[in-house]
């Protein structure tokens, strides 16, 4: 259907609509651009009576009803991509769209050769703040995590809620130890108030992990060795 309508807008008169608006006004466009044989749709000059110039106006109302309803079906189907991509509670992605977006990151940086580097974060005490708190207070308590983070790395970098309180950030541009560095800082910035009313006594620490994406790792083994990073970085310093 595309290609009808693309070819019916490509014909010498598709930008004279107006003149098969009414009847006995088409002649004349034609009569004016094509003198010596002038054809619409394959008809004639001869042919186009009245009746054949209603019958072409119908055509053309049809199709751009079709090409209207298309468009609109088009936005529904971004509008709900966009949704599918969405992390339910907070504004960054989940994991499954986060995993994605990590491997066409990758695929970037192996084309461009810029590093790239995974940062795994996990917030210790959320338990203790949801059990205190209410439900209520450890979802406000997830999306300000989610807001710091956003807030606090560049536009090419990708964020995401891998789940319950974790989360994850590609940095695009960095290595290891650039990535460590940041990651600290990103640390600190959610460890800073989150203005969670009652939540002084129950404070959220994080904990993470850095790993730098190298071409030929699995996104999934990356993330579970990002993972196991930030796991030792929590018991040394429990145990510390």
């Amino acid at each position: 259907m595309a290609m009808k309508i693309g070819g019916v807008r490509s014909e010498p008169l598709a930008a004279n609509r107006r003149g098969v608006a009414a009847p006995g006004s088409l002649a004349a466009p034609i009569a004016a651009q094509r003198v010596d044989s002038a054809t619409f749709l394959g008809i004639t000059r001869a042919e186009m009576t009245p009746a054949v110039q209603a019958a072409i106006q119908t055509l053309l109302g049809e199709l751009d009803g079709l090409k209207a309803e298309v468009d609109r079906l088009k936005a529904r189907l971004d509008d709900a991509e966009g949704l599918a991509d969405r992390d339910p509670l907070t504004p960054l992605l989940n994991r499954r769209a986060f995993v994605r977006e990590m491997g066409r990151a990758r695929t970037a940086a192996q084309r461009y050769g810029f590093p790239l580097s995974l940062v795994y974060f996990d917030l210790d005490g959320f338990k203790a703040l949801n059990d205190r708190l209410g439900h209520a207070a450890g979802d406000a308590a997830l999306r300000a995590v989610a807001e710091r983070l956003a807030a606090n790395v560049r536009d090419s970098d990708v964020v995401g809620r891998m789940g319950g309180d974790e989360f994850a950030v590609v940095l695009v541009q960095a290595d290891q130890a650039t990535a460590e560095a940041k990651a600290a800082a990103l640390a600190e910035a959610i460890e800073r108030d989150l203005g969670i009313p009652g939540a002084e006594a129950a404070r959220l620490r994080v904990s993470y992990g850095v790993r730098e994406i190298s071409a030929d790792t699995d996104p999934e083994a990356l993330i579970a060795a990002a993972d196991a990073a930030m796991f030792a970085a929590k018991r040394q310093r429990r145990a510390g």
